[in-house]
């Protein structure tokens, strides 16, 4: 009787001890799901700062040459008038 008394207490043990081990494998997992997933976000959003830097770059140059061509342009005609004055015809 003690024997059978005993059995039982080992098996409650043994199942209580794979109930723990289930739930500290699951918890590993959820983990490293978890970290896994952080770094992706990670690695998009490094992407994305990239992509912003990029286009910003493109469009500050983008600008200058706006800038450069309006001057040009600008310039062009204030000398215009000059070009008239000695026109003889």
């Amino acid at each position: 009787m003690l024997n059978a008394i005993n059995t039982k207490i080992l098996l409650a043990i043994l199942a209580a001890l794979t109930v723990i081990g289930g739930a500290a494998i699951y918890q590993r997992d959820d983990a490293a799901k978890t970290v896994a997933a952080t770094a992706k976000a990670a690695q998009l959003l490094q992407l994305e700062k990239d992509d912003n830097d990029y286009l910003k770059q493109e469009n500050e140059a983008l600008r200058k040459q706006v800038e450069t061509d309006k001057k040009q342009h600008s310039s062009a005609a204030a000398h215009e008038g000059t070009t008239w004055k000695t026109y003889i015809p």
